[in-house]
């Protein structure tokens, strides 16, 4: 039977580029965002070239919906493999006036819609004794910029989620992995008239020791590797996919 996919945040950006690299590896392919027409978009993509893939609008913080999307998932594609757990929002603004409910919704979505999934998927997953969630955290769990309170928390939370979940879930045969993506440019992976081509200056790219800002399938990539029998001996893990930038000392000039 077919390996099945299950994608949060899958219509723009890093979301987008999993969906369609999950489908182009022979994954069908179940896909949530808040879009409707971003998430509709890239299951016409999947399908045009023979992929199989479903696409719901819903809010991963929603743990009703949620289950509606599990059971869904479970009865038209008949398993759940894979969980990576992309969805993800910000609220950026002063630590002094940041209202506590924009800090509460972005842990809602980011954190609890990571373990609500998590959950549920497991339970799926479980039966067939084995399984592999894939949280994408940030290397902002690991350093910061001013007033990024909301949006570094979340992501913290995630890498502690992480390996709290890989022992919880271990002696079901389920790994739980973290990817801490850097810069990402995604202006070229939303819906396609919100799409534009991404401009990055000789510096923007000098900064990171390989030479380039990421793309969404340098993460889209470490996935796949991460959700294949290869690494059935990694799990609990963090692996950091930022083109080197988090260990370059940059100095002001």
């Amino acid at each position: 039977m077919q390996k099945t996919a299950l994608i949060t945040g899958g219509g723009q950006g890093i979301g987008r580029a999993l969906a369609l690299r999950f489908a182009q590896d022979g994954y069908a392919v179940s896909l949530v965002d808040r879009d409707k027409e971003a998430g509709l978009e890239v299951i016409r993509h999947i399908r045009q070239y023979g992929g199989n893939a479903m696409f719901m609008c819903i809010d991963v913080a929603d743990e009703e919906a949620v289950g509606r999307w599990m059971q869904l998932t479970h009865e038209d594609m008949g398993r759940v493999d894979v969980l990576i757990n992309n969805a993800g929002i910000m609220a950026n603004g002063s630590m002094l006036e940041l209202p506590v409910s924009e800090f509460d919704r972005v842990i809602a979505v980011n954190l609890r819609g990571t373990f609500v999934c998590s959950q549920q998927a497991a339970r799926i997953m479980k039966s067939l004794g084995k399984g592999s969630i894939i949280n994408i955290a940030s290397t902002r769990a690991l350093m910061s910029e001013p007033d990024t309170e909301a949006y570094s928390a979340s992501k913290g939370g995630i890498l502690s989620l992480t390996h709290a979940m890989a022992v919880s879930l271990g002696g079901y045969g389920i790994r739980v992995n973290a990817i801490s993506p850097g810069w990402i440019e995604t202006a070229d992976w939303q819906y396609s008239p919100r799409a534009k081509k991404p401009e990055h200056s000789e510096r923007d790219m000098l900064q990171h020791p390989v030479g380039r800002v990421g793309v969404p399938y340098d993460i889209a990539d470490a996935c796949l590797f991460l959700a294949s029998d290869q690494t059935g001996f990694i799990t609990g893990q963090n692996l950091v996919i930022d083109g080197g930038m988090t260990v370059k000392m940059i100095y002001e000039e």
